[in-house]
Parts: structure tokens; sequence; C-alpha cells
């Protein structure tokens, strides 16, 4: 059974801690992930301390070994914009459909102070878990590459 651990900017997250999750969210967001120095921004941003930014990780070990986790950052935006962005949810292929990643959105949720806001693929098959959990599909997202 895994055990759940959170990491914010009071834990004081070392660079091999964040490493550690950015290497695992590297290997297991198959094709809806991000270059690996992207996902070391989103953590720094996540973990730091300054006023400006902030966040938290929520990680799931098993065995001493990280078999989920999900990233959340804080927007500074409340009231226009969700307060919280989820960035990156992840959980290793042997621990899929075992509820692992409904036991560590649960605990983001609760951890977060503020409505929530995500970005998910239409063919994505978390997208399941996050209607279960009660996220709504209110827009459109679309994006303009410079």
């Amino acid at each position: 059974m895994a055990t759940i651990e959170t990491l914010s900017a009071v834990d004081n997250a070392t660079f091999l801690q964040k490493t550690e999750i950015a290497d695992f969210l590297f290997e297991h967001l198959d094709q809806y992930g991000d270059p690996h120095e992207h996902i070391m921004r989103c953590l720094d941003y996540a973990l730091d301390q300054a006023v400006d930014k902030g966040g938290f990780a929520v990680v799931a070990r098993e065995e001493g070994r990280i078999v989920g986790t999900v990233v959340m950052n804080k927007t500074g935006m409340s009231g226009y914009i969700p307060d919280n962005i989820l960035v990156y949810i992840a959980v290793d292929k042997s621990q899929r459909g075992k509820g692992l990643g409904k036991k560590i959105m649960t605990t983001a949720i609760q951890m977060a102070n503020g409505d929530i806001a995500l970005h998910v693929e239409p063919d994505n098959p978390a997208r399941i878990l996050y209607e279960k959990l009660g996220f709504t599909n209110k827009y459109l997202e679309m994006r303009l590459k410079k």
C-alpha cells in the first residue's frame, strides 16, 4: 500500500527531492509530458518560498520509490482565474486502476485553498477521474504559439 507525503514551500524541498519528482513525471507522463527542464521549473515555482509563487506536491511512495504524484501551482489570480492550477499528475503504470490517482487527487484537492483548474486532452483517460471528482468543462482552451 502506498504512503502519501506532501511537500510545500515550508518544507524547503531540496534539489534532489525536486529532481526525483521531475524524473518520475518525465518518465510516466507519456504523451502528455513536457521536457524535464519545464517540469523542474514548475516544481521550483510550487515549492519556492517567494511571495509571488507557491503551490505543493503530493507524492505517493511504495517501498521508498515514487509511484504517483500531483504538482499544484498557485496562480495568484483569485476571482478571475482559479486560485490553483493542477499542472502535473502521473501514476506508475503498475499502479493504475488501483485507486491511487483518486487518492493523490483527493489529497491535492483537500490541500488547495480555493478553486482549481487543470488542462486535460480530450482523449486522456484521466479525464474520467477528474469528472468523478467534480471537475467540469467550462471553457474550450485556445492558445496562440508565438
